[in-house]
């Protein structure tokens, strides 16, 4: 079974940066060639997948945080990465990782990202 960890949220003015990170765990899990993403759910809306990064390092972006957000991966490290700039309000949202391609992992707890003045 994997485990799926998200850190790194937190309550920032816009404009400011956040960098989160997802540690996955579990045996017979081999990171490095998993396709995996970044997701956020906001109050009320449905979960969408924001970023994500193939096993050769190719990312793709949602047009709402292209050219702000950037995903990245250490697969010695079994981590995911997102950094995230130029944050906005509407960027307020619980963020998770997963896998962007093939049936989902359990999902994890998430952290919170706050973007308000």
């Amino acid at each position: 079974q994997v485990q799926l960890v998200e850190s790194g949220g937190g309550l920032v003015q816009p404009g400011e940066s956040l960098r989160l990170s997802c540690v996955a765990s579990g045996s017979a899990f081999i990171f490095s060639v998993v396709t995996m993403g970044w997701y956020r759910q906001a109050p009320g809306k449905q979960r969408e997948l924001i970023a994500h990064i193939f096993s050769d390092g190719t990312t793709n972006y949602r047009d709402s945080v292209k050219d702000r957000f950037t995903i990245s991966r250490d697969n010695a490290k079994n981590t995911v990465y997102l950094q995230m700039n130029s944050l906005k309000p509407e960027d307020s949202a619980v963020y998770y990782c997963n896998r962007a391609r093939g049936p989902a992992l359990d999902w994890g707890q998430g952290t919170q990202v706050t973007v308000s003045s």
